[in-house]
């Protein structure tokens, strides 16, 4: 039999330094600390104190008929229009999945008075075009609207009339058989602190306890969860802010798995749980992307305990009326129509919600049907914990138990830091920060959905393998991944795509484990074999049990999840194509399937800086191109620190090949998705920035490694600013969501 093999020790949190720690060492950190806090109080009083952006008028209800679709280009001119004073954005009724550059003009007879244009890369719709300001209201104006060739097919939304109006289109004439719908946005006369009551009110409405508590909770909580995250860096940069007594001390009847976590990492976890729980009850019910089908898949779980069966139709009545009362279809895009605002209407839901409304659905999922079941069943859970309340209450039991998942991904990418980068204590609390605060994270996790599951499985899948990479494929360890593996699988579709660098990850570790044999660690060849081979048939597991029952996947969905071939004349070639220029620019000799956009910035750089609600609630144009300066700062420092270890770089090649090649995977997966949908089934671009969330943990490790790559005098300052930053950004996205759908 084989020794047991003994692990090394842990990564030590303790830090003897401390004690010795000078006040003249103390001040830049303690001055980086207040900078960074005026930073984050100038941001957020500079935004209230503008004045937020309002529907000043428009040409008639919200977009409900498909006035026509195009993809090569079209213009149209509407007469008649009335722009009030102060206009300076016009909002068009043009949805498409990823939509070209839009130019508009206002016209008063022959005279130009406004024009502006719409950089192509935007998604969804409708599309808002910046313009001059107009300093007089207009009547009986002329708006003509230029859409120039896109990837993807673009659709004219609007009202129905009995009179056509020309449109150009490829050089011929075609006619809409309406007018398209245009919103007028201009600034309010009333910056946000002056409509601090009313918004409080707003964001009261619609909740499962209606009341203005609602804003002052989440303010409280924003309160709490900034002074933790600055007192946590300020403690970790090496002045002992929470004395010594808190650095490594738990009670004995802890068990000592979890005592070997540093009370850092729990801080970590505890911030991602309390930003999570913020955005819970900032974003409205039923707002988070798919949410409606997510609660519709648990309803069916629990009420049915059955699976979805693939129809479309996913809602119960109970579902359908509250949904409908909350106004849900109308205000996801059209910004004149606000959620509810009235006590009246507050009544008509609480009427409804009192109401014995069936729970039982025709038995479908909507858009989730195809998705594994396990994060349901979890949801499950809280959906029968509050079964006697009403939905609204569910929805927000199962909203805060979904905010727990971004604890778990916070604490794992920590983990995953200190096993990647020891003896870095202040890069793992950077890193760890980093994921905790990422803004798209809480949004996620703070509503219904499965990807907040499996963002914390991905990052727990990271962790185990650096741990296996520096300490060897045990058993624990094998049984560790493939576990992982599993529940990856059972959570979304996804997750194939990290298959290829768990199964290229599982022999390199194993082979390293066999040759890195020696003294007291002795790993015999038969325990390696064992190991691998457990972690092999528990990762693939739900595949093989499915492949005998067919009651885990739905096999269209996990169809879509693997390489297509159009039987209609498309090609490898062409698949292959489509994936790159998704997420890098066109070379010669492909065909082009994104002209005129670069994705990599307009997709997915914009998406990750920030894109809310159903992928329709983003930052102005000039904040994206501000976020290009300190990730380009973040990644030349992060550059500068891999140069200065390149060295010790060339023994961990094949570790930093299966991080690499579980990102590729997963980009892949997306790929091929979006694929299948966009090109050959003529629907959906999958360009939402929340699917590369999985990687969040390589995002902590890019963070990690630039605040080493500011060097050993600069790592605390910087470590207390890039957080700093970071807090800043995901205020201000609630704010931008607060903004959204209470202003």
């Amino acid at each position: 039999m084989a020794p047991r093999a003994q692990a090394p020790p842990a990564p030590t949190s303790a830090r003897p330094r401390l004690a010795r720690f000078t006040a003249s060492a103390a001040r830049p950190i303690w001055l980086a600390a207040i900078v960074g806090s005026l930073s984050i109080v100038a941001a957020v009083a500079f935004a209230v104190s503008r004045s937020p952006v309002a529907v000043l008028g428009g040409n008639g209800d919200a977009p409900r008929t498909s006035l026509a679709s195009t993809g090569g280009g079209a213009a149209f001119c509407q007469s008649g229009e009335s722009l009030p004073a102060g206009t300076s954005a016009i909002r068009v009724a043009l949805f498409a999945p990823v939509g070209p550059r839009v130019a508009v003009e206002v016209l008063a007879g022959a005279s130009l008075l406004a024009s502006g244009t719409q950089a192509p890369g935007w998604s969804s719709g409708p599309v808002t075009v910046p313009v001059q300001t107009l300093a007089h209201a207009v009547s009986h104006a002329t708006v003509c609207v230029k859409v120039n060739a896109s990837p993807t097919a673009v659709g004219f939304m609007g009202t129905p009339t009995s009179r056509s109006q020309a449109a150009v289109e490829r050089g011929s004439r075609e006619y809409l058989p309406g007018r398209v719908a245009l919103e007028y946005l201009g600034r309010g006369r009333t910056s946000w602190l002056g409509q601090a009551r009313s918004v409080a009110r707003r964001m009261g409405l619609g909740r499962a306890a209606a009341g203005s508590w609602v804003a002052l909770f989440v303010l409280l909580v924003m309160l709490a969860l900034a002074a933790l995250v600055l007192l946590l860096v300020i403690h970790e940069a090496g002045v002992p802010v929470f004395g010594a007594a808190t650095a490594s001390r738990f009670h004995p009847r802890v068990p000592s798995l979890l005592r070997r976590v540093p009370p850092a990492a729990w801080l970590c976890a505890l911030v991602a749980c309390l930003n999570a729980v913020c955005w819970s009850f900032v974003s409205p019910p039923f707002q988070i992307p798919d949410e409606p089908s997510h609660f519709a898949y648990v309803q069916l779980l629990a009420e049915d305990g059955q699976l979805p069966n693939g129809n479309l139709e996913a809602e119960s009545p109970e579902e359908r009326t509250v949904v409908g009362d909350l106004l849900v279809p109308e205000t996801r895009l059209w910004l004149a129509n606000p959620l509810i605002q009235t006590e009246e209407q507050q009544r008509e839901l609480e009427h409804d919600l009192a109401a014995p409304l069936s729970r039982q659905g025709p038995g479908g999922a909507g858009v989730a049907s195809t998705e594994p079941p396990l994060y349901y069943a979890y949801e499950t859970i809280p959906y029968e914990l509050a079964s006697g309340g009403s939905l609204l209450d569910r929805l927000q039991l199962m909203r805060l138990f979904s905010a727990l998942l971004a604890g778990i991904t916070a604490l794992f990418a920590y983990l995953f830091l200190r096993e990647v980068l020891p003896k870095s204590r202040t890069a793992w609390v950077a890193g760890g920060l980093a994921v905790a605060l990422f803004p798209l994270l809480g949004m996620i996790s703070g509503g219904v959905n499965p990807d907040a599951m499996l963002f914390a499985v991905c990052a727990a899948l990271y962790y185990c393998l650096a741990r296996t990479f520096r300490r060897g494929l045990t058993r624990a360890n094998a049984v560790s991944i493939g576990a992982l593996t599993a529940i990856g699988l059972l959570t979304k579709l996804n997750f194939l795509g990290f298959a290829p660098g768990v199964l290229l990850g599982l022999p390199v570790l194993a082979i390293r484990t066999r040759r890195r044999s020696s003294g007291q660690q002795r790993f015999s060849k038969r325990a390696v074999s064992t190991s691998f081979a457990i972690a092999l048939l528990i990762a693939l597991a739900p595949i093989l049990v499915d492949a005998l029952s067919g009651q885990i996947f739905n096999h269209s969905g996990l169809t879509s999840a693997t390489p297509n071939v159009n039987n209609a004349g498309q090609s490898p070639f062409h698949e292959i194509s489509y994936i790159w220029q998704l997420y890098l620019p066109h070379l010669p000799g492909m065909p082009n399937y994104f002209s005129g956009i670069s994705t990599t910035r307009q997709l997915w750089f914009n998406g990750l800086v920030g894109l809310y609600g159903w992928d329709v609630v983003p930052f102005p144009n000039w904040v994206y191109n501000l976020a290009l300066v300190p990730f380009a700062i973040m990644a030349a420092l992060a550059l500068r620190e891999l140069v200065r270890r390149r060295g010790r770089l060339l023994g961990r090649v094949p570790e930093a090949i299966v991080y690499c090649l579980t990102g590729l995977g997963l980009l892949f997966t997306v790929g091929v998705q979006s694929y299948t949908s966009n090109v050959l089934d003529h629907g959906e671009v999958y360009d939402e920035p929340r699917y590369l969330l999985p990687m969040l943990a390589l995002w902590g490790l890019l963070v990690a490694l630039a605040v080493r790559g500011a060097g050993r005098r600069w790592a605390s300052v910087a470590t207390i600013l890039l957080v700093a930053l970071f807090l800043t950004h995901d205020i201000l996205s609630q704010l931008q969501v607060v903004a959204r759908f209470y202003g």
